[in-house]
């Protein structure tokens, strides 16, 4: 009991902490129980912190901020309709075509893997191969009830869309226009003795902008740099598979390892063995190889470093606790907690004072 009561003394007996606990145990508790009816609030958290930057360089240069953020949200806007209306009907387009080629593909599949056995008889058995294809038939089956079930819900799920289409633009708005107002409401429902949970907040508030930003410049330059290279090498469903890759990087190291099957599997039924399908494997190498070693430093510079095991591990928690948000704010939640084991003060067990009748006096 001693040692419970020494440990608790040493990291809970700052009031500080006791607030920061509270406050972080209260957000939990907000995103674990209405984190789904919250969504449309966190796309429009996430939009104003991306549109953020630009609009205090703008009030920076001298601009009016209602201005600005007028200005801004235009340009927001303009994009959005661009994306609606070029890039979403294509990438539907893109889409259906493979989805109407998968049987051709399934049978080209199969005829390959029935000669298995005839080139490797060591390596494989009939009956293996038969097993095989029989599971990927089952797996096809369960994937085309799944998307049949969710075609039933599409009407509840378009109108879910159209909401947020309309909701999400206009809370972006207001968190830009009234960024300070919205600061200072939640400031003043807070303990006035705070400087504690304010020094975390100062330091996760950098990270969440940064990394926000960040990562949609990773998305686009990413997917607009894929896309250019798949259709300079004639690679179909370019538009598509470029979207994925780009995607991809909001999953750390695993989403650059998934989008590899899809890519090589589309190339090779479109090439077979060969140069072709070796060149389009390079490709993708390298744009990993320069968005890791080159494009994520560059714009990730003020982000805390975190060990690829630790962003691993708050890929599988938060992800699994918050689903989608989890995995895209993995490294924010994980700087989070990073934060906090920094900041979280210790008292630390002072020496005991010497004896008395161990201190000699000097001889007069």
């Amino acid at each position: 009991m001693n040692i419970l009561r020494e440990w608790y003394q040493r990291h809970f007996s700052d009031p500080q902490v006791v607030i920061l606990a509270a406050i972080l145990i209260a957000g939990l508790v907000v995103i674990i129980t209405l984190g789904n009816m919250l969504v449309p609030v966190l796309v429009g958290v996430v939009i104003a912190y991306l549109l953020d930057g630009v609009v205090e360089k703008c009030t920076n240069l001298g601009a009016p901020r209602i201005s600005a953020v007028v200005l801004v949200f235009i340009m927001f806007i303009s994009f959005l309709v661009f994306a609606m209306f070029w890039m979403v009907p294509r990438l539907s387009s893109q889409l259906t075509q493979l989805v109407q080629q998968l049987p051709v593909m399934m049978g080209h599949g199969q005829e390959a893997l029935l000669h298995l056995p005839e080139k490797y008889p060591n390596l494989f058995t009939e009956q293996q191969v038969n097993e095989l294809i029989q599971a990927i038939r089952s797996e096809i089956t369960a994937m085309g009830q799944r998307l049949l079930s969710m075609s039933v819900a599409s009407v509840i799920t378009l109108i879910t869309l159209i909401v947020y289409i309309i909701l999400v633009p206009v809370l972006a708005f207001f968190f830009l226009k009234d960024k300070h107002r919205i600061l200072a409401w939640f400031s003043k429902r807070l303990p006035t003795e705070r400087r504690l949970a304010d020094q975390v907040w100062h330091d996760v508030n950098l990270q969440v902008a940064n990394y926000v930003r960040g990562k949609v410049w990773e998305i686009v330059i990413v997917g607009a740099v894929s896309f250019a290279t798949f259709i300079f090498m004639g690679l179909q469903y370019a538009l598509l598979l470029a979207t994925m890759v780009g995607l991809s990087v909001i999953i750390p190291y695993i989403g650059a390892a998934v989008v590899t099957v899809p890519i090589a599997i589309i190339a090779y039924f479109q090439w077979g063995w060969g140069a072709d399908l070796a060149w389009v494997v390079v490709a993708y190498g390298v744009i990993q190889a320069i968005d890791g070693n080159l494009l994520v430093p560059l714009l990730f510079s003020e982000v805390v470093d975190l060990h690829p095991v630790a962003i691993i591990i708050a890929v599988l928690v938060f992800g699994g606790v918050w689903g989608f948000w989890g995995v895209f704010f993995a490294i924010p939640l994980a700087t989070l907690v990073q934060a906090v084991l920094n900041a979280w003060p210790r008292k630390h067990k002072e020496p005991a004072p010497p004896a008395e009748d161990s201190v000699q006096e000097p001889a007069g």
